[in-house]
C-alpha cells in the first residue's frame, strides 16, 4: 500500500525544513552584508557632515575630502575636549562613536525633563563628537551634531560654524519624519540656504538664533539672528528653534565653543 504523502507529520517536517533552510540563508546574508552596511553607514555620516559645511566637491570622493576633517570628542559636562583618560574610561572610539546609543546608557548620559529639555530629547550623552576643519594650526570651521523633537519625529542633523564659532556656514538634517510639504521642508535646499551667514550668539553670548513666523525683515537690526519659518509647520519650526538654541546654548556646546574661542584648540 502506497504511503500517505499528505500526512500531518510529513507536512510539518517539510515546513520546518523549509524554515530552517531559509533562516540559514537569511542569517548568512546578514552576516555577509554587515561589513558593507557598516561601510555605507559611515560613508553616509561623512557625506552629511561635509554637506552641512559646504565641503562636497564634484570629482572628489567623500573619503578623500573627509581626510581634511579631524574628529574630536567633547566632554559636554566640562565644556572641554575630553582627555584620553576620559575617552578610555567611557570606552569611546572617536571615529565610530555613536552618540545616540550613548544617550540611552545611564552611565554615559544624563536625564533631562521639563525646562531642562526644550529640545525634547529626554537624555543627553555626556560626550559628543565634533568635527574640525583646520587651516594650518587654526580652525577654519567646526561642525557639531544637533537633534531634537519636531511635530512627529526626532530630527537629527549637523550645523557648521565659521572660525568665529558664531556665524553659520550651513545647516541640515540627515534624518527626520516630519510632514511632507510642511515640516518636511527642513530638507528643502532653498530653506537650508537661508541659514548661511546667520549668527548664533548675541552680544551677551546667548544662543538666540531662531525661526520666525513668516519671512525675516532684512531691515530688522536683529535679522542676523532670524530665519524664515516653515509655512504651515509651527510645531516643527518651534522644534528647530529649540534644538538649535539647546545644543548651541549653555547645556550643549555653548561653553565649549566659548572656551575654544578664547583659548584656541588645546
Amino acid at each position: 500500500m502506497a504511503s500517505n504523502n499528505d500526512s500531518i507529520k510529513k507536512t510539518i517536517i517539510v515546513a520546518l525544513s523549509l524554515c530552517l533552510v531559509c533562516s540559514i540563508f537569511v542569517a548568512a546574508a546578514a552576516v555577509g552584508l554587515k561589513p558593507i552596511q557598516t561601510a555605507n553607514k559611515d560613508l553616509d555620516r561623512k557625506r552629511n557632515i561635509l554637506s552641512s559645511a559646504g565641503m562636497l566637491v564634484p570629482g572628489k570622493s567623500v573619503d578623500e575630502i573627509f581626510e581634511t576633517v579631524e574628529t574630536r570628542i567633547v566632554n559636554l559636562q566640562t565644556g572641554a575636549f575630553a582627555t584620553q583618560t576620559e575617552i578610555k574610561i567611557a570606552g569611546i572610539k572617536p571615529a565610530i562613536y555613536d552618540q545616540k546609543a550613548a544617550a540611552k546608557d545611564p552611565l554615559l548620559s544624563v536625564a533631562l525633563s521639563g525646562e531642562n529639555d526644550p529640545a525634547g530629547i529626554k537624555r543627553r550623552a555626556n560626550f559628543s563628537a565634533v568635527y574640525l576643519v583646520k587651516s594650518g594650526d587654526d580652525i577654519d570651521r567646526i561642525i557639531v551634531p544637533v537633534h531634537g523633537y519636531g511635530l512627529w519625529s526626532t530630527m537629527y542633523g549637523f550645523i557648521a560654524l565659521k572660525s568665529d564659532f558664531n556665524t553659520v556656514i550651513g545647516f541640515g538634517f540627515y534624518s527626520q519624519g516630519e510632514t511632507p510639504g510642511l515640516g518636511g521642508e527642513v530638507d528643502n535646499p532653498n530653506w537650508k540656504a537661508l541659514w548661511k551667514g546667520k549668527e548664533v550668539y548675541n552680544d551677551n553670548g546667548e544662543a538666540v538664533l531662531h525661526l520666525v513666523k513668516g519671512s525675516v525683515d532684512n531691515s530688522d537690526p536683529k535679522a542676523a539672528y532670524k530665519v524664515d519659518g516653515l509655512s504651515g509647520a509651527t510645531l516643527t519650526s518651534r522644534g528647530v528653534t529649540n534644538l538649535v538654541q539647546y545644543w548651541l546654548g549653555k547645556e550643549g556646546f555653548g561653553p565649549f565653543l566659548a572656551k575654544i574661542r578664547s583659548e584656541g584648540v588645546q
